[in-house]
């Protein structure tokens, strides 16, 4: 986590991205029926071509031997045949058993470019899910090559392997099984975040001229966002009471069961620094302030709040509507899609809602590190993002 950046900046935006797959082989080719590729460019309206992708898709039906086809085809399918196929070009057992479907065909992602803003594991889970939705039809598995095996676009390919639920299968790949609901369901929560703003942000270089300060939340958006703060943080002192240093049990309700599930043992101290959260960032907004988070549990605190305060839109409008009467309108009330995108520096503290990113919250582990995710670990939650703490923000120290 960087330092927290104020204020709105020009941004290249995801949702303008477009794919364009080329692909082509020669018509009396024996041999083009076996294995296919395309190239992938990856363009933005704005900046022209930003990214390339590289696929193999491999047919081995009809095929004599494919392990000595794909041996003669490049040095990196080489190897992916070596790891799954037999001598005799069969599936090996090691590979039989990582997949539902190891005799259909397979999607090898062979590299992956990104240039900036768009070079981070978000947006090439997106690229490779699009992609393989695009190629793989009915085949069974797609094939990522891990950063230790390849040079160009590593680091983005295994994060992206990561995010969609592909399996590490050695220290040179990983599979993803098509076959599983699973990774539909990561695909899709890749878009979701990617679409709703919960990626790193998509900065070019600040406006100056409108200064850091120019962007701020209309009236009417405070002001729901204080409701939401002041719900929650009732709810939440009132918990802390009640729960003392009792870890909640499985499918426990409460706000503090709404926490990712490691939060879950924490003790009465921890709990009332998350508690205090809710606070600070009322106390932002009734100081006339723009409530960016300044540590982790503080993020946190903002997105549940952010939600509170759709759920008081939805469920109270009548109290809303009394609430906000006397304030100015704005085009941008309840816009809370722009709220996620400048009121956070990321959104990885949500990378600890997902199962199949366990580990995450260590620092030293392999996935946190292709992320690039710090101050996930509950312990860290409200170590300041600066070199030093407000200290009217208390309860860091008992």
């Amino acid at each position: 986590m960087a330092e927290q950046r104020g204020g709105a900046s020009r941004q290249a935006d995801p949702s303008g991205l477009v794919l364009e797959f080329q692909h082509a082989h020669r018509l009396l080719d024996p041999a083009a029926g076996d294995v296919h590729h395309w190239r992938v460019t990856v363009t933005d309206a704005g900046r022209g071509q930003v990214g390339l992708l590289g696929v193999s898709r491999c047919r081995p039906w009809g095929v004599g031997n494919f392990r000595d086809r794909l041996n003669d085809e490049s040095p990196l399918l080489a190897v992916i045949a070596s790891e799954l196929l037999t001598r005799d070009g069969d599936p090996n057992e090691r590979f039989d058993a990582a997949v539902e479907m190891a005799v259909g065909d397979f999607l090898v992602i062979e590299h992956l470019d990104l240039a900036a803003p768009y070079d981070n594991p978000l947006v090439a889970a997106a690229v490779v899910a699009s992609a393989a939705d695009r190629l793989a039809g009915d085949c069974g598995t797609i094939v990522i090559p891990r950063s230790s095996f390849v040079l160009e676009g590593g680091e983005l390919l295994e994060g992206a392997g990561a995010l969609l639920q592909g399996r590490e299968f050695s220290d040179r790949l990983r599979l993803i099984d098509t076959a599983l609901a699973a990774t539909e369901e990561a695909s899709r929560q890749v878009r979701e975040r990617l679409g709703r703003g919960r990626a790193e942000r998509w900065e070019e270089e600040p406006n100056e001229e409108a200064g850091e300060d120019s962007w701020q939340l209309s009236a009417r958006t405070a002001a729901v966002l204080r409701a939401a703060l002041e719900d929650l943080s009732r709810q939440a002192w009132e918990e802390v009471v009640a729960l003392g240093d009792e870890p909640l049990a499985p499918g426990a309700a409460g706000l503090f069961a709404k926490l990712p599930p490691l939060t879950f043992h924490r003790h009465r101290s921890w709990r009332k620094h998350m508690a205090r959260a809710f606070d600070d960032l009322r106390a932002d907004l009734d100081a006339g302030k723009t409530p960016y988070p300044g540590c982790t549990g503080e993020e946190m605190a903002l997105h549940l709040a952010i939600r509170q305060a759709k759920t008081l839109l939805r469920d109270r409008p009548n109290q809303i509507t009394d609430l906000v009467h006397e304030l100015p309108v704005s085009e941008d009330d309840f816009d809370w899609e722009v709220c996620l995108d400048l009121l956070f520096e990321d959104h990885d503290v949500l990378l600890l809602f997902d199962r199949g990113l366990d580990g995450v919250e260590d620092a030293d582990s392999e996935i946190s590190q292709k992320l690039g995710t710090v101050n996930l670990n509950p312990d860290d939650w409200f170590e300041p993002f600066g070199e030093e703490r407000d200290p009217q923000r208390g309860f860091r120290h008992e």
